[in-house]
């Protein structure tokens, strides 16, 4: 959690540090022009990502199967996306990475372990939470509600 606020604090002063430096460089307005650019590439790229990644996940759900990898894979290309369209050089070369094919199987790996990692955590800590109740209530019976019935055709 902290480093998320020592994030939100550090990157958009980071960010406008390398906005100066660049404009600097290059000049004010092929400074503006570029971020301009990058805004509407940003704003293309958040549209295709939408309609593919739908489009690849009713594929597979056609095929009767779960579309977690491209509805994870859509999520980091609309985060390119969003990233691309904030102003600024620091985020638009986060987003270029997001984008790289290679970088991005890598952060979905990674992603995928981190996940997989929690729901274990979590799957033992529910295992432990009914042990103890079962130690405390003893065995727990299934809910049988039991009655008589009789069935009538016409």
């Amino acid at each position: 959690m902290r480093i998320f606020l020592l994030l939100f604090l550090l990157f958009p002063l980071a960010e406008l540090a390398l906005l100066i430096k660049v404009g600097s460089s290059i000049g004010v307005l092929p400074t503006i022009l570029l971020l301009i650019i990058s805004g509407m590439a940003g704003i293309l790229l958040m549209r295709l990502a939408g309609f593919a990644t739908a489009w690849r996940a009713r594929e597979r759900l056609a095929r009767g199967e779960l579309p977690e990898r491209e509805m994870l894979q859509g999520l980091m290309m609309a985060l390119a996306g969003g990233l691309l369209f904030l102003p600024g050089f620091l985020s638009d070369v986060v987003a270029l990475l997001v984008l790289f094919p290679p970088t991005r199987k890598l952060f979905l790996g990674f992603v995928g372990r981190r996940v997989e990692a929690q729901a274990q955590r979590r799957r033992a800590f529910a295992d432990d939470l009914r042990q103890q109740q079962e130690h405390r209530d003893g065995p727990q019976r299934p809910n049988v509600i039991e009655g008589e019935w009789e069935r009538r055709d016409k």
